[in-house]
């Protein structure tokens, strides 16, 4: 049930700054890339599975993904239809979570969480020869590979990166030094905040180069930021992006429901905390991807107004995102006053 009435959605659909971008379907956790002169974006698919909600988010279970394309900002968009399905994946069992995508050497690389059997999220990738699919899956996940939120990011250099991770339902808090234990939990207030995992890939991008590394997110200080301060830690939805030489690393603050960034001088970090990117949208998540076409730079993001405030039945949106000149985000507000 939503939190808002029917005439508080309505005025709130009048108010927003973009509009969805298809609504034949439910999509979320856009990962968008320019891919040929064509933006593509890498979405979840969000169905009524019937499942009741919790912390865990089982309610999300997601099944299958599609990819959608636009020729740019304001043009129809087409949905490509299916182009992988949990039932043609060896290993996994449900919960397609929010996946992402990457190009090289003229093949197409899809990453995507899933539950196995045993209830754990491990990350696998799969192949195409067109950005908008089909792709076939990789028989077994990444090795080394845990939890959600996959976002690839490829670098001037040739190199690429794998970041991941969330917490709650991304189980990320059962992890520490990439080892998986029951007991673990979220740490206490006055620590620190557990932070995203950063790999860098192998070369033919199946598989990871190296062990996992936590990415530390810092203050003004360069003190990391702790636990407690649930405006600016890390919660999930990873994203890499690069402006002017320096990295933008941008993350979902989960449970206070906030697009956060910050900024490194590399792709490992640590990243200074700089602020906000995009305030509390409708609906409990938020998770977003960052992108440049044609010299303007746009943010990717969902709601759940079409649904009527359904937290898992979301849909995506874009909107420009601007830099002032200092190089910092100017932060958005979602609907108008």
């Amino acid at each position: 049930m939503s939190e808002y009435s029917a005439e508080q959605l309505n005025k709130l659909k009048q108010q927003a700054i973009s509009t969805d971008l298809v609504e034949h379907i439910y999509t979320a956790d856009p990962s968008a890339h320019v891919f040929d002169g064509r933006i593509y974006i890498y979405p979840s698919h969000d169905i009524d599975a019937g499942i009741p909600f919790n912390d865990n988010g089982d309610h999300f279970g997601m099944e299958d993904y599609h990819v959608l394309s636009l020729a740019g900002p304001g043009e129809p968009v087409t949905d490509h239809g299916v182009a992988l399905h949990v039932k043609d994946v060896p290993w996994a069992q449900r919960q397609m979570w929010a996946p992402d995508a990457a190009c090289k050497d003229g093949r197409y690389y899809l990453y995507f969480p899933a539950k196995k059997a045993d209830g754990s999220f491990q990350i696998g990738v799969a192949v195409g020869d067109n950005p908008a699919g089909p792709f076939k899956p990789q028989p077994e996940p990444i090795a080394g590979s845990y939890s959600i939120d996959p976002a690839v990011f490829a670098d001037d250099d040739g190199a690429y990166y794998l970041y991941f991770g969330g917490i709650w339902g991304g189980q990320l808090q059962q992890y520490r030094n990439n080892q998986w234990q029951a007991d673990h939990q979220e740490p206490a207030a006055a620590e620190p905040a557990l932070g995203p995992r950063v790999a860098r890939l192998r070369a033919d991008l199946l598989e990871f180069a190296e062990a996992p590394r936590e990415v530390l997110i810092v203050d003004e200080n360069g003190q990391p930021l702790l636990a407690g301060d649930t405006n600016r830690r890390f919660f999930e939805a990873s994203w890499l992006h690069k402006y002017q030489g320096k990295y933008y690393f941008s993350y979902s603050t989960g449970d206070t429901h906030l697009l956060c960034y910050a900024t490194g001088d590399n792709p490992y970090g640590p990243f200074t905390y700089q602020g906000h990117i995009l305030e509390p949208v409708v609906g409990w998540t938020t998770h977003h991807s960052i992108a440049e076409f044609e010299g303007k730079w746009f943010l990717f993001y969902h709601d759940s107004i079409l649904s009527g405030g359904v937290t898992h039945l979301r849909s995506i949106k874009m909107a420009e995102l601007h830099y002032d000149a200092d190089g910092r985000i100017v932060p958005l507000k979602p609907y108008r006053a």
